[in-house]
């Protein structure tokens, strides 16, 4: 199994505690007035989503964790579950709600993602940064009020409401940003 050593450490890194997946999120480099250079590192669990702090002094080393990035395209929806498919080997995973977050928000059949996996289970997908979907139902926007930046509540096809500028009308297509939830702009058909 690979290591990291203390010189390695970076944000980004997926590294293994005790058999578990973490994801470094913060590094920071201590260097007191005598002593040992130290590592303040902040991991987030990316099974359980939870974050711990671990301080390592210089010379110190971290296993390295089975996490394999893989393309994947969505399938479908059934209940709970989210259906993907690996586009190199065909092979199926299945993703739970709460695995997925917000992010089945922004998911459209057909799609390609990108997932993780641990010792080759899946554990979360990611939606590529920028999704267009379609506007299925928005209340009318008030005349005189679209030049302005009032915004109004609007329902997407994949069943997420999302709030977009008020000349948004039902049938748009709209760009949205898949990090924060924020519409971009209206795309032509």
């Amino acid at each position: 199994m690979a290591t990291y050593n203390t010189s390695q450490f970076r944000k980004g890194l997926k590294v293994q505690l005790d058999g578990d997946p973490y994801l470094m999120i913060e590094c920071n480099f201590v260097k007191p007035g005598k002593g040992q250079a130290l590592y303040k590192c902040r991991l987030r669990h990316l099974l359980r989503n939870t974050v711990i702090d671990r301080t390592y002094k210089s010379g110190d080393s971290i296993e390295a964790a089975d996490v394999e990035e893989i393309d994947a395209q969505y399938l479908y929806r059934q209940g709970d579950q989210f259906v993907f498919m690996n586009v190199q080997t065909y092979e199926q995973y299945e993703l739970t709600l709460d695995q997925i977050d917000d992010a089945w928000k922004y998911l459209k059949e057909g799609m390609n993602c990108s997932m993780l996996l641990f010792n080759g289970n899946p554990i979360t997908m990611t939606p590529p940064n920028h999704v267009v979907l379609r506007v299925e139902y928005c209340e009318p926007g008030a005349k005189g009020n679209t030049a302005s930046n009032v915004t109004k509540p609007v329902k997407v096809e994949t069943g997420a409401e999302m709030t977009c500028p008020s000349f948004v009308e039902m049938g748009d297509l709209i760009k949205v940003d898949t990090r924060t939830g924020d519409y971009i702009e209206r795309v032509k058909e």
